[in-house]
């Protein structure tokens, strides 16, 4: 097919009408600028531009309402959610939400609709689409059946959402933030429901032993007074779930694993549908036979159903494909599950032969053959030297953050002491008696450019090394038997390329500064705040050298980390990143400011209206 110039970076595309109907269009958001496109099937070149919107920044996710005059759009970096009256061609209103948000479900009545967010469990429901919205968020924790007793999870990576064909149960695909299970470091996908008739979750709250699954040899030892608190296998069946749709034929949900080259199906019915799988399918092919991902259909990121479902088109965001997959017959019912990736904290096993019933390449990577395969190595879970069974795109988005305090602990596990990140600290094990230190994960788009030093203590003096050590940290135990010093090197160069060249930064105002602002940048440069003597601005707001910081008790949860320097943090794009610090104490700049007295800097001494000044002007940088 023909290709169809845009404006800037397309995020997602929707498909209205069917084809060769009259009323036929196409959706396509635009990031930056912000823009919603329609457009209109042509015989001759394909799709015409027949409108476009302008909208908030960095414009993501698209739903309709169920008489197609309104969509809902997403702006994921400006925290907007905006209606768009199609027939007229301009926003109707835009209202601000919570961070980062995504995937959106409009109610089959277009009540109402819902978003999920890139950051966070919550959810959040904006009433009213046609009139004056009205906007609050709806709890939905985390795989509740897997959290630590009376806890809840947070949540990350909530880039999409589905509804069951009555709307009464809403579809969340996300990652769980500490979910307990075997050797889970970082927790597990989920899908949680939430029951749309009264905003709560389908799954109760979980207090007690957890849930255990058992072989066939472990119910022949295990007695009744054995004690086992950890489920006996793996519960992450997907990685770094990415897209999510409804298959009304079968009462199945498809999950894209962007992390393990695979389309899950799972029974939609179920409290927690990751645990019902139905069939996997894997859609990877070509894999590099020295750096284990994927040369075709890597990264599945977009699914779109057939009208029929018996096809699912799948977008494969690291390798530029498109794959088609036959789904299985439900009438049939199930036809076996084939996994990608061993249990966590084990090697991932050989994917099936199976594959994509057709294939089509769109574009090979525009940065060459060496930032392709750093691109690749980002998005996927399955090469176990660079992590264990997490790609570095799990906890950094897009490049962007996750918004979590990860804990770095010391402890013994199967293949002896290792220093490792994990979610919470039930994911320690007991005899360790850590909690862990805090390690707020860091954005990575726009603040890699500098030669070093790199880490929160500033212990790496490049970013090279920095990865290297990165790929010991974030898994279950060590590095591979089987790794090598060239090895790491080939695979921090890779990666070092991309994240370099190949993410894209958040959208910036170009908006003209007011006088409180002004008023911020005065008091950022001066001699009396000192706030630009180590947030130098010439160096992207930061002289990148680790400064001993007063001590201050850590927050609950964590360990008191012994050493206590800190390497100064770029300030670049810091009002879309919140919470703040290495430990997340801060929920927000004006917090920051406002408990900060003269911890960094000399703050104690600004009025109300100069701190505000101080938080404009930060937000703009």
């Amino acid at each position: 097919g023909a290709g169809v110039p845009a404006p800037g970076r397309p995020a997602q595309v929707l498909a209205l009408g069917g084809r060769g109907e009259p009323e036929a269009r196409v959706l396509a958001t635009v990031r930056d600028p912000g823009l919603l496109l329609i457009l209109r099937p042509d015989a001759a070149a394909g799709l015409v531009e027949v409108g476009r919107v302008a909208l908030p920044a960095d414009a993501w996710g698209i739903a309709v309402t169920p008489d197609e005059k309104t969509a809902i759009v997403t702006s994921a970096w400006t925290h907007k959610v905006s209606a768009v009256d199609l027939e007229a061609g301009k926003a109707r209103w835009t209202v601000d939400v919570a961070r980062e948000p995504r995937g959106v479900a409009v109610l089959p009545d277009g009540s109402a609709a819902y978003v999920s967010h890139l950051v966070g469990a919550d959810l959040t429901r904006i009433d009213d689409l046609g009139g004056a919205p009205r906007v609050r968020r709806v709890a939905l924790p985390a795989s509740p059946l897997r959290a630590p007793s009376g806890e809840r999870l947070a949540a990350s990576l909530g880039y999409a959402l589905a509804l069951s064909e009555d709307g009464r149960r809403l579809f969340a695909a996300r990652h769980a933030l500490g979910a307990m299970g075997h050797a889970a470091w970082f927790g597990a996908a989920t899908v949680d429901v939430l029951l749309t008739g009264r905003d709560e979750p389908l799954a109760p709250p979980h207090h007690g032993d957890l849930p255990v699954l058992r072989s066939a040899f472990a119910e022949q030892v295990i007695t009744p007074e054995s004690v086992v608190t950890l489920p006996g296998a793996s519960v992450t069946p997907v990685t770094q779930p990415r897209a999510v749709a409804y298959r009304k034929r079968a009462r199945t949900l498809l999950v894209a694993g962007e992390g393990d080259d695979l389309v899950l199906e799972v029974d939609a019915t179920a409290v927690d549908p990751t645990l019902a799988i139905v069939k996997s399918y894997p859609v990877g092919g070509r894999y590099d036979p020295h750096i284990r991902v994927a040369g075709t259909c890597g990264a599945p990121t977009g699914l779109a159903l057939s009208a029929d479902e018996a096809t699912a088109w799948v977008f494969c965001r690291s390798t530029g494909d498109v794959a088609a997959i036959r789904l299985h017959d439900p009438a049939a019912g199930a036809e076996g599950t084939a996994a990608a990736a061993g249990p966590a904290g084990t090697a991932a096993a050989a994917p099936p032969a199976e594959g994509p019933a057709a294939l089509v390449h769109l574009a090979d990577d525009p940065l060459g053959p060496e930032v392709a395969k750093g691109r690749r190595l980002f998005y996927s879970a399955l090469d176990t030297t660079v992590s264990g069974n997490l790609g570095c795109a799990g906890c950094h988005p897009e490049g962007r953050d996750d918004g979590y305090v990860w804990r770095e602990a010391t402890f013994s596990t199967a293949d002896g002491e290792h220093a490792n990140f994990v979610g919470r600290p039930e994911n320690i094990p007991e005899v360790a008696k850590k909690k862990g230190y805090p390690r707020r994960t860091p954005m990575l788009a726009g603040n890699v450019g500098a030669e070093g030093p790199y880490g929160w203590h500033g212990e790496d003096e490049d970013l090279r090394g920095r990865l290297q050590a990165g790929m010991g940290l974030h898994r279950w135990g060590g590095l591979p038997i089987d790794h090598t010093p060239a090895g790491l090197a080939a695979r921090a160069t890779y990666l070092t390329m991309f994240l370099r060249r190949g993410l894209v930064t958040p959208p910036r105002a170009d908006a003209t500064a007011d006088e409180r602002v002004k008023r911020g940048r005065e008091i950022f440069h001066s001699d009396e705040a000192k706030c630009s003597r180590c947030h130098v601005p010439a160096s992207d707001y930061t002289d990148r050298t680790p400064y001993p910081m007063p001590k201050r008790p850590p927050p609950p949860g964590y360990d008191d980390d012994p050493r206590p320097e800190y390497k100064t943090p770029s300030l670049r794009f810091v009002g879309g990143r919140p919470p703040y610090l290495h430990d997340g104490r801060a929920a927000t700049l004006a917090q920051l400011i406002e408990q900060n007295a003269d911890w960094m800097g000399k703050t104690s001494h600004l009025s109300p209206e100069d701190r505000a000044a101080l938080v404009a002007f930060l937000e703009t940088l």
